[in-house]
């Protein structure tokens, strides 16, 4: 173990060895293991957004081996993924990276904000997974339900040693569009991820828009254009980087702007990405060589 995940790993100061083995697992995989940058691979668009708009890009995504081993090839720090999909490959591909359950779930048909609860602590153990993910909504009429579900969860999982992801996406309640991916909504995102025990936290990258009217003038004042210093403030918000802190891909771009993130991400003293559509929708060299980029410019080559 490196000393950068040793000082990562002491700042978790209540939690048991377990926990910490498994954060290690993550943290020293792949071509960023010791370096405390992550890239993991998650595959949970299916469920959020349909098989044929996830996986139609590249046919060979309908295949939940395939994901399994894109994210050994590219030699990234995890891969997360439902139920389904990790019971498909577990035998396969047991040992060879480690793996997080994403243990809720919605679809793009629902009309309110909510996730089921659609897999176990004990699936997680089962699988030999290194953590569960659990995804909530802040702003949602749901979010209370949601913060109970996670509590019984994650008290769960760290009672036997499993490290806990929470997805913090933004959107429902007051909030308008444009204010889901704001820049004192997306740290208020991911404060309230910490404040719920997570381990790692996974936001997305926020704009420079305020949305709370209330909390403009906290931000009045300073220049919010650059990328680099809104992933600053959104980790300063996460404990002041006591919490890991990565960052989301999004929606399919160009390979420009995916490099252009993980440089602003790392710049700003982020933990790493989590790159979905924009590498599984690739096809299979193409996304080799971008995510073995990314690694590099988060290893500081590029």
């Amino acid at each position: 173990m490196t000393p950068i995940v040793r000082a990562i790993l002491d700042k978790y100061e209540s939690d048991n060895p377990g926990v910490k083995t498994n954060l290690a697992r993550i943290l020293m995989q792949g071509d960023l293991g010791g370096t405390g940058k992550l890239v993991i691979l998650p595959v949970d668009q299916g469920f959020e957004h349909g098989p044929a708009r996830s996986f139609a890009p590249n046919p060979a995504g309908y295949d939940p081996h395939y994901h399994y081993q894109l994210a050994i090839d590219a030699r990234l720090s995890a891969y997360a993924a439902p139920l389904g999909p990790l019971e498909a490959g577990a035998d396969t591909f047991a040992g060879q990276i480690p793996t997080i359950l994403k243990v809720n779930s919605s679809n793009s048909w629902a009309t309110s904000n909510d996730q089921a609860v659609t897999g176990t602590v004990g699936d997680a153990l089962r699988l030999g997974c290194a953590a569960i993910g659990f995804t909530i909504y802040p702003g949602s009429d749901d979010i209370f339900e949601q913060m109970e579900e996670i509590r019984e969860l994650s008290a769960e999982a760290k009672a036997v040693g499993i490290a806990t992801v929470i997805w913090s996406y933004p959107r429902g309640g007051k909030l308008s569009k444009e204010g889901e991916l704001a820049l004192d909504v997306g740290a208020y995102a991911a404060h309230m991820a910490a404040l719920l025990g997570a381990h790692i936290i996974k936001v997305k990258l926020p704009t420079a828009h305020i949305e709370q009217e209330e909390a403009k003038k906290a931000y009045e004042g300073t220049d919010w254009s650059n990328q680099a210093d809104r992933v600053r403030h959104v980790v300063q918000a996460s404990f002041a980087g006591r919490r890991i802190v990565v960052f989301s891909g999004g929606a399919s771009k160009g390979s420009d702007a995916v490099y252009q993130d993980a440089r602003d991400i790392l710049a700003g003293g982020g933990n790493g990405s989590i790159i979905g559509r924009n590498s599984f929708q690739r096809p299979r060299e193409e996304a080799l060589d971008l995510l073995a980029k990314i690694v590099r410019i988060y290893k500081g080559e590029e």
